[in-house]
Formats: structure tokens, sequence, C-alpha cells
């Protein structure tokens, strides 16, 4: 598929739909994946950091996974708050294909698979976590998280993984300069060639 990437919006080569087995929230799934995607063989690295270093999620409210894929992220924070309603978000058709017929298998009926666009323009989030897609390039990265991480509630936190190599503490800094200040960047973890990075979004005064 010489002219697929993962983030080509709709890839030309065939699905190859093919089963996967992993851990998602503390026990073995059953999933789909397919060709045209990101790491359609396993979860990868930076993802299991992720997963494996951020606090629970809130119990409820309006979750994103910035650049789903197939579905990792988004199916976590599903199954670990039930009563959230988890926005999957990618320009790939087909990752948003695979998200939501895993989502289906696990029974799950708070998923949202969705383009961009397709996400209501008043909705906030009480928490991101998010791989995002590094590979996009550095100016269509930061415009990708200047549109969507200050739509974090106020009082709420945000994850992003990077790999060290490929810049993360470059973007710790722009994410520090360019952020409004009510925001605060800070690293929450680092393990195997990866950061984890914890945007802190202020809670509003209480009023008088």
């Amino acid at each position: 598929m010489p002219g697929d990437h993962y983030f080509t919006p709709s890839p030309d080569s065939e699905m190859g739909l093919r089963p996967l087995t992993v851990t998602l929230a503390g026990s073995t799934r059953r999933l789909h994946t397919g060709n045209g995607i990101f790491s359609p063989d396993r979860i990868d690295v930076g993802t299991t950091v992720l997963l494996s270093s951020v606090p629970p999620p809130p119990p409820g409210g309006d979750f994103l996974d910035l650049g789903c894929g197939w579905g990792p992220i988004a199916l976590t924070l599903a199954l670990e708050a039930p009563r959230a309603t988890v926005w999957a978000v990618d320009v790939n058709e087909r990752a948003l294909e695979l998200v939501r017929r895993n989502a289906e298998s696990l029974g799950l009926d708070n998923v949202r698979a969705v383009l961009p666009d397709d996400v209501p323009e008043d909705v906030a989030f009480r928490t991101i976590w998010s791989n995002p897609p590094i590979r996009v390039g550095k100016r269509e990265l930061h415009s990708i998280l200047e549109r969507w991480v200050p739509r974090l509630r106020p009082g709420s936190d945000g994850y992003l993984v990077v790999q060290r190599n490929l810049g993360s503490d470059s973007l710790h800094r722009w994410l520090d300069t360019t952020l409004p200040e009510e925001f605060n960047v800070t690293r929450a973890s680092t393990g195997k060639g990866y950061r984890v990075l914890k945007v802190r979004r202020r809670a509003e005064p209480a009023a008088d």
C-alpha cells in the first residue's frame, strides 16, 4: 500500500480485516484491525506507555481520543467510564469503521467514532487522552493541538504521549508558550523512549 498512511482519509488498500487479541482495561479483548491504519497488528508502544501511566478517567462527561486509530485508547476510556461519552476522532474513515465495529463487539454504546468536523462545537472535554499523529508534520500537528486542547473543561487534564526522539521536549515547550495562560504543561511520566505530557486547565475561580 505505497500510497496509504494512517492519516490517509480513505485508504486505497484492501481492508484485510483480521482478528487481534489485546488487553484493555485489565481484561483480554478480541477485536479486529485492518490495513491502512496506524499500528494494525498490536497496541503500539506509545499507546501502551500512555495507558499504563494515566490515572483513571473521570466517572462521566465528554472524553476525547484524538487520532484514535482502531481504538485502543477510546475503548479503554469507554470501558473504564461507562457513563461517559467518548469521542474517537480520526481523519481515517477506515479507522473509524474499525472503532465502531470494536465498540459494538464489546457492547459499548458510549463511543462516538467521528471525523473531526462531526464533533459538535459546543462539546468540551473532561479529559483528552491522545497518541497524536506526529508524522503529519510539525505545522499540521500544531494546528490539530491548537484546535482541540483548548476544549478541555476548566479543572480538567489531558494527556499526550510523544516519542522523545520525535520532539516531545520541543512540543512541551511549544505547548507551554502557545496555550492560553490558564493551561499548565508538565511531564507526567517517561518510559520506553516516550514522554507523557499532562496538560492541566485550571479551574475557574469561584464566584464571589
